[in-house]
């Protein structure tokens, strides 16, 4: 609907707007605001050609038809977090599928493009799977590439909690794309499909657009896994930011243009995440689902101060040698060697012989 019928909607509510709308009541003891008249007159010109097809009794027989029902604000699973869209928030949500709506702190989009590659579907396929794993519902857009490997992975959780929702640029009687007809209906049978257009509504370019916002908004946290330079999840995670939700992106090679997107996002402050850990990490309880710090192969001589290396390199493997050669080889003062040789024999990496001092074999 657009701004003139969201007004109308806020000013009278939807059952008197929807009559009026049409032409069935009149704006008589209503009170818009200024110009509000003219807008109206406007916008009843642009419904006219669809006012005659409305049939919302049907649509909800359809819905029935397909196990689905029609969530309102009102009714107590509206999700709270879509009222954070402001005058942008869907007037309902036509729900498939028997669970409930899952909130928002426990849901996370998963979203990339269309012609994913092999690194970006395993990332996504970890990520997704993870999280279900830790009971977050994995939203994201039914769509193929990255989307429908984020569901195809939460779907593979063993989890409780509802594995994953598909949120449709048309009507959830529809399985778009055809291709991902099995996959969405067996979303719909253990999972969600949701949209907020009727049964029928074909999905169009400024459908996925807007359907983006839903995404963003019904989720704690966005992670992009690959995008292009100017991909639609772009638009989903710029979204949850103005919308104050986390926002993070998987890196990729530098030369791959399917991560150019994912590194436009990082520089302009979404952040790193590179397994499902990282992800849980931004939306788990306080003090909870922290990521474990990664650690590389370490070697015996970490963490030592620059005098201490300096000495160990300085220091024969075979042969021993006295502290004023150690001094000249080094390069330094023989009480900062001294001082070195002590600190040194402690942790093991050298030792006194009758030749000298020498380096002990590290392990």
């Amino acid at each position: 609907m657009d701004q003139v019928g969201l007004a109308l909607v806020e000013a009278v509510g939807p059952v008197e707007a929807l009559r009026i709308a049409v032409g069935e009541h009149s704006l008589e003891g209503h009170h818009l605001a200024p110009g509000g008249v003219a807008a109206l007159a406007a916008g009843r010109e642009r419904w006219r050609p669809r006012a005659g097809s409305l049939a919302p009794d049907r649509d909800l027989e359809t819905l029935a038809r397909f196990g689905g029902r029609l969530v309102v604000p009102e009714d107590a699973e509206w999700p709270e977090a879509l009222g954070a869209l402001g005058g942008d928030a869907p007037l309902c949500l036509w729900v498939r599928g028997e669970e409930p709506l899952p909130a928002m702190d426990r849901a996370a989009a998963v979203v990339g493009s269309r012609d994913a590659t092999g690194y970006g579907l395993s990332a996504a396929g970890e990520i997704a799977k993870g999280l279900a794993d830790r009971g977050v519902t994995v939203v994201s857009g039914g769509a193929y590439g990255i989307d429908g490997q984020a569901h195809r992975a939460a779907l593979a959780s063993s989890s409780p909690a509802v594995p994953t929702v598909a949120v449709m640029a048309g009507g959830v009687d529809r399985y778009y794309p055809s291709g991902h007809e099995d996959l969405l209906r067996e979303i719909a049978r253990r999972g969600l499909m949701v949209s907020e257009l009727p049964p029928g509504a074909s999905p169009t370019k400024h459908r996925f657009l807007k359907r983006n916002r839903l995404i963003a908004a019904l989720t704690a946290l966005t992670v992009v896994v690959e995008a292009r330079w100017r991909s639609g999840a772009l638009s989903t995670a710029r979204r949850a930011m103005e919308l104050g939700r986390h926002v993070a992106a998987v890196p990729g090679s530098v030369y791959s243009a399917n991560s150019a997107g994912c590194h436009r996002l990082l520089r302009e402050g979404a952040l790193c995440v590179t397994d499902d850990q990282e992800a849980y990490e931004l939306i788990a309880p306080a003090g909870q689902g922290l990521a474990e710090e990664h650690r590389g192969v370490t070697a015996a001589h970490d963490g030592l101060s620059l005098v201490d290396l300096m000495l160990l390199d300085a220091l024969p493997a075979r042969r021993g040698a006295e502290v004023e050669s150690l001094a000249r080889t080094a390069g330094l003062s023989e009480a900062e060697v001294r001082a070195g040789l002590g600190r040194l024999a402690l942790m093991g990496m050298c030792g006194r012989t009758s030749g000298g001092w020498r380096r002990t074999d590290q392990k």
